[in-house]
């Protein structure tokens, strides 16, 4: 599929959004491992698993115009010997008729060590709330009673 080589795990995860940004197709499936048991969840979408599956849903996204400026926070990273997990929260600024519109995701990358560097085998982004930033950093309000859910 590719030469390129990515060797940690955080260089395939720079990679991947790069290619989410320049809508490209052949950058962006370069970094997914060539196994046919690759997974990726779209937002609110079903679950993808296979290369095709996995190319066809990018080439739609992409086919929308152009990328999607991406930024990626609270990034939360466990690495092992051959696998990675990172946990982000992905913020989208997309250009489109009128003003500019914005979207967030939380999402986990799956990323496994191959003899051709490391890998993408799973994508898995869901909406994330839509809370606000300042509420959700600062916590509940004051006056706000504890719940217990059970």
């Amino acid at each position: 599929m590719t030469t390129r080589i990515f060797p940690t795990a955080q260089d395939a995860e720079n990679a991947f959004y790069e290619a989410l940004e320049r809508a490209d197709l052949e950058a962006m499936m370069s970094v997914w491992a060539e196994d046919e048991e690759i997974v990726c969840v779209h937002p609110t979408g079903p679950q993808l698993v296979g290369q095709d599956q996995v190319r066809e849903s990018w080439r739609r996204i992409f086919a929308g115009g152009d990328g999607a400026r991406a930024q990626v926070s609270l990034q939360s990273v466990t690495t092992g010997v051959m696998f990675a997990v990172h946990s982000v929260l992905e913020r989208f600024e997309m250009e489109g008729q009128g003003e500019p519109r914005g979207a967030s995701a939380v999402a986990t990358n799956v990323y496994l060590r191959t003899p051709a560097g490391w890998r993408m085998l799973a994508h898995h982004a869901s909406p994330a709330p839509g809370q606000p930033p300042a509420q959700a950093e600062a916590g509940p309000p004051a006056n706000d009673t504890p719940k217990t859910l059970h």
